[in-house]
């Protein structure tokens, strides 16, 4: 059993106080409501939520629930604090984080005064006691990246203790649905910590150990992040499968048994297939299909303006490509893959074909290692694409992967051909930009750069930060 404090006796306050103590641990809820607190003390819930009644009573009756305002007593008792406060959102759309930090201040507070009043009941000297259990601070909130590091500085200030030897702060974020919480808290699609402390990992091991869900420890602001990416893309599939329904109409067809079709391809629609970030997308496929679903719901006169951005967003990742490239400050330019993907010779709406005619365009000199793309052997509308876009291909194509990557200072990775994974090791010095992540981890003494990831370096002596942008305005 473990002695747990919760700030904030809302909606996921309540929640996991109720499923904590069914778990097996003492909880104590802490609220600046003496309303919240009252029925806490008296075994009911603060909410409506089908079962959350009967965990409660069940948690007051076996005497591992209670509440308090009063922050000193909460944190005397308790070794975990979840900090569950509301962050209310502005009209920007900014989050009002006031709650969170006044909180973790009140905590700081408080954990100076356990350890004042631990060294005075063992008589021995300030400097010399350090006997006290580390104080996990769980952030349960959702917050943006950066949030965790700010509330460990607040604790650290209002304490004078330190993070990483008194205390630590982990980020454990909640995937509740109203209506069926406790049912998710039981049974949740993973549960996630983001922590670099490992004494806190074991910790909620053990905390979670009676919930059957794959239990992930990542970076702080990895954790972070998650919420926020799941909820958009929640909404994004509402918004898509209400845009596809509206088409569906206008052509009197059964939207639901499309999606219920749809749905049922667990291989690429429903997977973690075209979820890894990267390149813009291309190929004959997408493109085209794409293209032509909007001008259907265009001819139907139906607004679907996610669909309709899909292209734009697309376009906007080819154009961060050619930035990038630009901003090394380099002219000698390597392509390493001109085909849309790996072992093809398909250039039909290759997305590298546009930021190769842009680059041609502005001056740089472009060199190309494609094996599988023999100019001479080009047929039918392979052949027309590509010409139409850079009719002279023959003249900056080869199958010599050296001669390109010896003559060219910017060498840019575009698809994940079995001849790229080396180039690290056989060419130092060079500038490298990663458009699909060939590695999942660096150790290269050049520059590295990869299109929509941060730093991957293993050995980071020669890493240099990545440049701001602003690929707005960048013309192909």
């Amino acid at each position: 059993m473990m002695n747990i404090s919760i700030f904030g006796l809302g909606y996921v306050g309540c929640v996991g106080a109720a499923c904590l103590a069914k778990l097996g641990h003492k909880v104590i809820g802490v609220d600046v409501s003496e309303n919240k607190v009252r029925l806490m003390n008296e075994g009911k819930p603060t909410i409506i939520e089908e079962g959350i009644a009967e965990l409660c009573q069940q948690a007051h009756d076996n005497g591992l629930m209670s509440a308090t305002t009063n922050v000193n007593e909460a944190i005397q008792q308790t070794t975990i604090s979840f900090i569950v406060v509301g962050t209310p959102s502005s009209k920007e759309g900014h989050l009002n984080l006031n709650y969170i930090y006044t909180v973790a201040r009140q905590i700081g507070e408080a954990l100076r005064e356990k350890r004042l009043a631990n060294i005075e009941s063992l008589n021995v000297k300030r400097s010399t006691f350090n006997e006290s259990p580390l104080h996990i601070v769980a952030i349960r909130s959702t917050v943006l990246p950066g949030t965790n590091e700010k509330v460990g500085e607040i604790i650290a200030d209002a304490s004078g203790l330190v993070r990483g030897k008194d205390f630590t702060v982990v980020s454990n974020p909640e995937f509740l649905r109203e209506g069926t919480s406790v049912q998710d808290y039981f049974n949740p699609p993973l549960t996630l910590i983001g922590t670099d402390s490992k004494e806190a990992e074991e910790t909620f091991r053990e905390l979670y150990k009676g919930i059957d869900a794959e239990f992930i420890c990542t970076d702080i602001k990895v954790a972070e992040v998650m919420k926020y990416v799941n909820n958009t893309y929640h909404a994004l599939k509402i918004v898509f499968g209400n845009e596809v329904g509206n088409i569906c109409k206008g052509l009197n067809v059964d939207s639901h048994k499309v999606m219920e079709i749809f749905c049922k391809d667990k291989q690429l629609n429903i997977s973690p297939y075209y979820f890894k970030p990267g390149f813009a997308y291309g190929g004959s496929c997408l493109p085209k299909d794409m293209k032509a679903l909007k001008t259907l719901a265009h001819d139907l006169y139906i607004d679907v303006p996610v669909i309709e951005s899909i292209f734009e967003s697309n376009e906007m990742q080819k154009k961060r490509a050619v930035q990038m490239i630009m901003a090394q400050g380099k002219r000698k330019v390597g392509i390493l893959g001109l085909s849309f993907k790996a072992g093809t010779d398909d250039l039909r709406c290759s997305p590298i074909v546009d930021v190769v005619e842009s680059l041609l365009g502005k001056g740089f000199e472009i060199r190309i290692y494609d094996r599988n793309v023999k100019v001479s052997e080009l047929t039918g509308t392979n052949k027309d694409f590509i010409m139409a876009k850079i009719p002279h291909l023959q003249h900056f194509v080869t199958d010599d992967l050296d001669a390109v990557c010896q003559e060219s200072d910017v060498l840019v990775v575009t698809n994940k051909e079995k001849d790229f994974q080396t180039i690290l090791d056989r060419y130092p010095g060079k500038i490298v930009i990663d458009l699909v992540r060939q590695w999942k981890e660096v150790n290269y003494n050049g520059r590295y750069e990869g299109i929509s990831w941060g730093d991957i370096n293993a050995n980071r002596s020669g890493q240099s930060q990545p440049i701001a942008m602003d690929f707005r305005q960048t013309e192909f």
